[in-house]
């Protein structure tokens, strides 16, 4: 790591990594005779403990741009709460306890900044009170380990003839140069027989094992002569960077003379030992989750509510949707939990709410598919809050029925993400969380409704709430085997993610989000890469085309 990034802790097993970099606009001026000497203090939570850094301090300037970067582990499935506090630095750089020091703070989570890529904030003084025009922007971006496969294609032209009776018999080796001054091969050609102008194989190589993501850094070529004992006669070698070989992409000649150093120093007008040329080059680059999530992808969150009669009269303190007022029921604990992550992925915070196998007003009939504020036009509600309290007062007033019919609403979304599945861009990705008293019964048409599902961009998530014997329901997570319809079908990819309320009782609410919202990621990326979709690029015209991530080496 480089000495300016400051390093927040995480467990090894990160997904990702963000850069953080933070600047202020308008601060207040709290010195008399210069301008405020601004630092920002971050405090991130990580595992409940709070671990606290700061930028540099800039001198005598209300508009400051902070050069320090900050590395943060990110984790769709937690809420990563960050505090940020400006505050004027007098001198010895110890952080003023005096009142007037503090320029401000202000609290987000990470996944608002990574789902705004650049977040804008209004600076807080004590008490909630505005510190004047004073704004916060941080910036996002993240550190995509593996970005993408190169495709190479070599030839070489006018190789020296090391054999008697025949031509070179040639081949290439790449080594990458490491930063402790090894080299590791990186690959090695086939041999091309009896040839001074070979044209090697076009061959596949990861950026990592490449260059280590690093343009410039050094690649030492050579070009050999084949022996059939090993002893290889050495025809020449020459150094290129990745950095040269994109010139390709502009229509610009690549080529390298392969130079034998020893001929070199003896001959005086040596030239070369041939011409190795780079005649092809093709970049696919491999996304990952917060690829899409920058480029602007909403999620939009629904919640579909298990009303059958298993659950218990409400009125009654056994039941499962008893409104307890000094603790939430089990229903509201899955919902607050896996809804509070989701929502910082969706700009406008309203979500959907559904309710299955209640009978509802006017006329009390069956639905396996209603909206929980009676308003079939908008089912959605303001933020988790709304849904809530929406189904707090939708109790009172629905019979509780049965039977525990999930296709309907599975088959709706698939439906409506379908809809926006036609426009080909990563613009929306659904989630719906199901909550459920019971196995289902209709497992025939729900397997078929997940299979149908599995082509859309949808990830489904059911809880099981209570004691019952959700055995059944494990066969609709395809952890095991792969799910397939009653036809014989098979999903096209995993989306489904079932877990007990149960086994997260004793556990804290995250615990279950973490567990049931792991998958997502993987998932969003899978279903994007498999129709060849790219992020969209906010201004930047079209990403390169999306790679499947199924594949470790693409084939074309």
């Amino acid at each position: 790591k480089s000495s300016g990034t400051a390093s927040m802790g995480g467990p090894v097993t990160c997904v990702s990594k963000v850069e953080l970099r933070v600047s202020c606009k308008a601060l207040l001026d709290r010195d008399t005779l210069n301008k405020s000497d601004p630092c920002v203090i971050i405090m991130v939570q990580a595992q409940g403990q709070w671990t606290e850094v700061r930028t540099e301090v800039i001198k005598s300037n209300l508009h400051p741009v902070f050069a320090k970067v900050f590395m943060v582990d990110y984790y769709f499935e937690e809420v990563q709460k960050l505090r940020f506090e400006v505050y004027d630095i007098h001198g010895t750089h110890s952080i003023g306890t005096r009142d007037d020091d503090f320029l401000g703070g202000v609290e987000c989570t990470l996944g608002q900044i990574v789902a705004q890529k650049k977040m804008v904030k209004p600076l807080l003084l004590k008490y909630g009170k505005y510190a004047a025009k004073s704004t916060i922007t941080v910036h996002a971006e993240e550190i995509s380990g593996n970005n993408g496969y190169l495709e190479l294609s070599f030839c070489a032209k006018k190789l020296d003839d090391k054999d008697l009776f025949s031509k070179s018999d040639p081949f290439l080796e790449i080594y990458r140069m490491n930063d402790d001054g090894t080299e590791q091969l990186v690959h090695r050609t086939e041999v091309i027989k009896n040839n001074l102008n070979p044209v090697w194989e076009p061959f596949k190589v990861s950026l990592i094992s490449l260059c280590s993501c690093d343009e410039d850094r050094k690649l030492k070529c050579l070009v050999w002569d084949y022996d059939s004992r090993g002893k290889h006669d050495f025809i020449g070698e020459f150094y290129a960077t990745f950095r040269d070989m994109q010139k390709i992409s502009s229509g610009i000649k690549v080529s390298w003379d392969c130079v034998n150093p020893k001929y070199k120093q003896k001959k005086r007008n040596y030239k070369n030992s041939g011409v190795v040329i780079l005649s092809d080059l093709k970049l696919h680059r491999v996304y990952s989750f917060l690829d899409y999530i920058m480029g602007g992808c909403q999620i939009h969150f629904t919640v579909a509510i298990d009303f059958t009669a298993s659950n218990g009269d409400p009125r009654n303190s056994c039941s499962l949707h008893y409104i307890n007022p000094y603790q939430p029921n089990e229903y509201l604990k899955a919902l607050i939990a896996v809804g509070e992550i989701c929502q910082d992925y969706d700009s406008d915070k309203r979500f959907s709410a559904l309710g299955f196998g209640a009978r509802i007003p006017p006329n009390y009939e069956v639905s396996h598919d209603f909206a929980i504020n009676f308003n079939p036009e908008d089912d959605e509600c303001e933020e988790i809050q709304g849904v809530v309290e929406a189904y707090q007062n939708c109790l009172p007033k629905i019979q509780l029925y049965g039977p525990t019919n999930v296709s309907p609403i599975i088959s709706r979304i698939a439906k409506l993400a379908a809809g926006e599945g036609t426009i080909k861009d990563a613009s929306r990705y659904h989630i719906l969380l199901i909550l459920t008293d019971g196995v289902v019964t209709d497992m025939a048409d729900t397997r078929e409704a997940i299979v149908r599902a599995s082509y859309q961009p949808l990830s489904i998530i059911i809880v099981g709430v209570g004691n019952a014997d959700f055995t059944d329901m494990q066969i609709l997570d395809g952890d095991d085997g792969v799910l397939r319809s009653p036809k014989g079908e098979p999903v096209l990819r995993d989306i489904v993610q079932f877990v007990p309320f149960r086994d997260f009782k004793t556990a804290s609410p995250a615990a279950l989000a973490k567990c049931v919202l792991a998958e997502v990621p993987k998932q969003v990326v899978e279903y994007y890469s498999h129709r060849a979709i790219s992020p969209m690029s906010p201004g930047r015209g079209p990403s390169p085309p999306a790679l499947s991530p199924l594949t470790s080496i693409p084939t074309e």
